[in-house]
C-alpha cells in the first residue's frame, strides 16, 4: 500500500533532523595492516585530480577516519534517501503538465 504524502514528509523531516547529528566526515578508506614493519593504520583517498593518496597514520588516528569515513556513507545514503522521497513528494504535489518534445 503507497505511503500517505504526511508519511513521506514525516520521514524526509526525520532524515533531514538526523543530519545534524553527523559527525565528522571524509572521503577515502581507511584499514589496518597486518602486524609489521612500519606503521599498520592507512588512509588512501583521491585528491581533487582524482589521483590516489595515502598516509600512514597513528592508533588514534585511525579511530577518528574510520568514524568519519563511516559517517560519510551514512550521509550519502540519507542524501539519497531524502532525494528519493522529495521525488515522490513533488510527482504526488503537482499535476504532470505535458512533455515538451
Amino acid at each position: 500500500m503507497p505511503r500517505s504524502l504526511t508519511e513521506l514528509e514525516h520521514e524526509y523531516h526525520r532524515l533531514a533532523r538526523s543530519l545534524a547529528e553527523t559527525g565528522y566526515i571524509t572521503q577515502g578508506s581507511v584499514f589496518e595492516r597486518k602486524k609489521g614493519p612500519g606503521s599498520r593504520y592507512q588512509w588512501t583517498w583521491k585528491n581533487r585530480e582524482q589521483k590516489t593518496e595515502s598516509l600512514t597514520l597513528t592508533l588514534e588516528q585511525y579511530q577518528w577516519l574510520q568514524r568519519a569515513t563511516t559517517n560519510e556513507r551514512k550521509l550519502k545514503k540519507t542524501l539519497m534517501r531524502m532525494r528519493q522521497l522529495s521525488e515522490q513528494v513533488f510527482s504526488r504535489s503537482f499535476k504532470p503538465e505535458s512533455k515538451r518534445k
